[in-house]
């Protein structure tokens, strides 16, 4: 818990956002087109202290908001918005993301859910789903304010890599605003359901012959060259809208926070945007501590994991492989920012394998929740940290799911076992009355 100021300044909101990086402290105009500083570090959105606001913003403001059906208000990202940077009403491009559901499925819940918080080891757990914003991920907190951004300063188009969520988020982040949008993508590599809404939304798909990290160089080279405005985690924007999970599980949980956050890692912009919610809670006076964060990675695709082995000495680049898609990434362009997260939070970082992955998956979806499979990296996180005893069985703990189950069907029906999918049963009545029976006499799930 040392180093919070140095580590994760809050950078308190108010009305004169700007662009700054936390490793030299140069500062950038907020309208600037920038994603690095000039030292090669990442930056974020940062505001001047305001006093005045740790006055004005209380539980009450955002709870008063909860029941908005119309406007801003009713968008669970800008229900906040006196925590991001300030937009005129013509320049917000929302779907009314946010608001997504808090389960409790700890092992006390009762019915289907008490199976997951059995299986983790603990009584009091909740999972939050960012896998049931418009599109299907926690993504779309934060296009809302990364495409909001780029029609202000008159984009001529926009453009990502992706493992396929951002890419569908963009794509349709993008169509709604009227901007033209390019996505790179590893060629084969893109879960179906996920290629779908790309196209759908009328992207201009560049299949990449490599893998993301590949796909994420050649569109950052790109958007230089040809002026396109890249809305990859690396931009300060996209971390504020999706910081608005961090404080949309606070409010979900009465403003107490869990003693741990949970959540999967792969380019590490969610773990930089829940690290500075966290901050900037703590700093209004909204929460009275921080929660510790575990960052769960998937093994063959850990570079943050192994470098937290070796006490952050560095970042670690390496070439990803894993089921889980969305966090297929071997060079995370987050890892300066996560790493000040884990640092001032006491966190930890941790590495699941794809069978665990895939078993957590299962749980998740036999309660009736269900996610695709980087999200069940959370559960099967949490499993191992019970475990080991790093996380204790009496604690209060707040696990994020990232994706639909839908996201990634294909993988769903592929590890579906073995005789829960009836084929060629014969289309009589005698004969699907012998076909269910052994389910009659044995608990369904």
């Amino acid at each position: 818990m040392q180093n919070i100021d140095r580590d994760m300044s809050p950078n308190n909101p108010s009305s004169a956002p700007r662009l700054a990086c936390s490793a030299c402290d140069r500062q950038y105009p907020r309208d600037e087109i920038r994603y690095r500083c000039a030292c090669g570090e990442t930056l974020e959105v940062a505001y001047a202290a305001d006093d005045a606001l740790r006055q004005t913003v209380t539980h009450a403001t955002f709870d008063s908001r909860r029941a908005a059906r119309r406007g801003s208000a009713a968008s669970g990202t800008w229900r906040f918005r006196e925590l991001l940077p300030p937009f005129a009403d013509a320049e917000i491009v929302s779907k009314l993301e946010g608001n997504t559901n808090l389960y409790p499925v700890g092992a006390t819940a009762g019915g289907g859910p008490s199976t997951i918080g059995r299986y983790a080891g603990l009584d009091t757990l909740f999972f939050k789903h960012e896998g049931e914003n418009p599109t299907g991920s926690f993504k779309d907190r934060g296009m809302t304010v990364g495409v909001s951004q780029a029609r202000r300063l008159g984009a001529q188009a926009v453009a990502c890599a992706s493992t396929g969520n951002t890419s569908a988020a963009l794509a349709a982040y993008a169509a709604q605003a009227g901007i033209p949008c390019f996505v790179f993508i590893p060629a084969g590599a893109v879960a179906r359901g996920k290629l779908a809404q790309t196209v759908g939304y009328g992207a201009i798909t560049v299949q990449v012959a490599g893998d993301f990290d590949d796909a994420m160089r050649l569109v950052q080279e790109v958007c230089a060259d040809l002026g396109i405005y890249l809305l990859n985690s690396i931009n300060p924007f996209r971390i504020e809208g999706q910081k608005t999970i961090g404080w949309e599980l606070l409010q979900d949980l009465d403003w107490q926070p869990p003693d741990w956050i949970v959540l999967p890692a792969g380019n590490l912009g969610n773990t930089a945007a829940l690290g500075k919610a966290l901050a900037e809670a703590r700093h209004l006076g909204l929460i009275a501590r921080l929660p510790r964060v575990a960052a769960i990675q998937a093994r063959g695709a850990a570079p943050f994991y192994q470098s937290y082995q070796g006490g952050f000495a560095g970042p670690v680049a390496l070439k990803a492989e894993t089921v889980a898609t969305a966090i297929k990434i071997g060079s995370p362009v987050s890892y300066g920012r996560a790493v000040g997260v884990i640092r001032a939070t006491g966190g930890v970082v941790a590495a699941v394998d794809d069978a665990e992955i895939l078993a957590a998956k299962r749980v998740i979806d036999r309660a009736g929740i269900g996610c695709e499979p980087a999200s069940a990296a959370t559960l099967a996180g949490i499993r191992q940290l019970v475990a080991a005893g790093m996380i204790a069985r009496d604690a209060t703990v707040a696990g994020l799911l990232t994706g639909h189950i839908l996201k990634d069907a294909d993988t769903t029906l592929a590890a579906a076992e073995a005789g829960r999918n009836l084929a060629d049963v014969p289309a009589e009545r005698q004969a699907v009355a012998r076909a269910l029976a052994p389910f009659l006499t044995q608990p369904v799930g």
